[in-house]
């Protein structure tokens, strides 16, 4: 499938950046051109300097009225050391380690063999990102975003540093998405519930429900779904969100660093340009094994991804949804509050240089009586413009603009 990071000696960013590089600027970046000029900076500076010392004495003051410090801890120094630096008289101690087993029949980490395929879909994922922790009955279950996989350390067996065989590929896409577990507290000291009834694991082979308005889109049907309904993974999940009615979200990032072409020759649609989409992928391989990621024979697969995914922590039998109504793009992070009229309000970013922030807004009033499922499938999605006065302004995405 061609090169990739590890013989680039590229990082992910600079691996999209040399495939794409960000030659449009957003309002925000011409905003920011034109009003930060030497002077402007330092005016603006300086009038943050000086309300932050406003405040910082009025807290102050309100610290010392009410007989209380500033701080209970002693902040701690900046330092480059490889561990989690706490203030004195505080510790810390690690929840879950890749590897470890949510389920009894999970086997143990194997430092020589780095795991297997089978192994990694009964234990923790790897590289975390956006996590939430959700209570019913006094239990708590947390949810934890997988972003991605360090192949030098997973495949770190391996000769090469990368996947060599058809099971390190398939232990690559069961280390991403998403770990739920219960967990407890024992003695003092929180763990995990090993087989808990709420563990679960969704990774790059999870069935996902297609919602809003992409679902059933030409562009989303393929061999393996013709009525473009269903989507299988999610994976590079970065931020995350929680609803008001207690479900999790999930944002599909980088998407882009998984799809490659087994013709080298392919030429790849404009539209999956934009996105970064081309004959090579990060390294992974994983269209090497599973057809349904070489885009030069499933050219539609890319266009599922890309989404916010929502799902139910406390019902492991539900089946996971991407809400395609919030758009599709390299989603930084999604965070959900409800207006002062109980409409749904979602603002979301993209991580690719040069793109723009989002806010969606739902059709419907969210009301804690009434089944609120589908508050995410109907609304309005809006794109942000930055004005010259510093302020922000909403302006509406035509509907065939909002997913694809």
């Amino acid at each position: 499938m061609g090169e990739n990071l590890k013989d680039m000696g590229l990082s992910f960013d600079e691996f999209d950046e040399r495939r794409r590089p960000a030659t449009v600027t957003t309002s925000f970046d011409d905003v920011l051109n034109r009003t930060q000029s030497r002077r402007g900076f330092m005016k603006s500076a300086a009038m943050f300097g000086s309300a932050v010392f406003v405040m910082s004495v009025w807290n102050a003051a309100a610290s010392k009225a009410a007989g209380r410090p500033n701080f209970d801890f002693e902040p701690v120094r900046a330092n480059t050391l490889d561990t989690v630096t706490v203030p004195n008289g505080y510790s810390w101690r690690p929840l879950i380690t890749w590897g470890d087993p949510l389920w009894s029949d999970g086997a143990l980490f194997d430092d020589q063999s780095r795991g297997s395929g089978r192994c990694q879909e009964r234990v923790f994922g790897d590289n975390n990102d956006g996590m939430a922790i959700f209570l019913k009955g006094g239990r708590h279950v947390i949810a934890i975003n997988n972003e991605y996989a360090n192949q030098s350390i997973i495949d770190g067996n391996r000769a090469s540093g990368l996947p060599e065989t058809a099971d390190d590929i398939f232990k690559g896409k069961m280390a991403h998405g998403i770990s739920i577990f219960e967990m407890t507290d024992k003695s003092g000291a929180w763990a995990p519930v090993v087989d808990s009834e709420y563990n679960r694991r969704i990774t790059a082979d999870t069935s996902f429900e297609i919602t809003g308005p992409a679902r059933g889109h030409e562009w989303l049907k393929t061999k393996a779904d013709l009525d473009g309904t269903r989507a299988l993974g999610t994976f590079n999940n970065c931020g995350n969100g929680e609803t008001p009615w207690g479900t999790y979200l999930a944002c599909e990032e980088n998407f882009n660093g998984y799809f490659s072409s087994s013709d080298p020759s392919y030429e790849a649609p404009d539209t999956f340009k934009r996105y970064g989409i081309g004959n090579r992928d990060w390294g992974y391989g994983w269209a090497k094994t599973d057809a349904r990621f070489d885009i030069s024979k499933h050219p539609n697969e890319p266009n599922r991804f890309g989404y916010v995914v929502e799902v139910d922590p406390l019902d492991p039998t539900s089946t996971p949804k991407k809400r395609t109504a919030l758009g599709r793009l390299k989603h930084e992070n999604v965070e959900l509050v409800l207006s002062a009229d109980k409409h749904v309000v979602v603002y979301m970013g993209d991580d690719e240089r040069g793109e723009f922030l989002y806010k969606f807004v739902s059709a419907s009033q969210y009301d804690a009586k009434d089944n609120p499922l589908d508050l995410l499938d109907d609304g309005t999605l809006y794109v942000a413009i930055f004005n010259d006065d510093m302020t922000v302004s909403y302006t509406h995405l035509r509907a065939h603009e909002t997913s694809l």
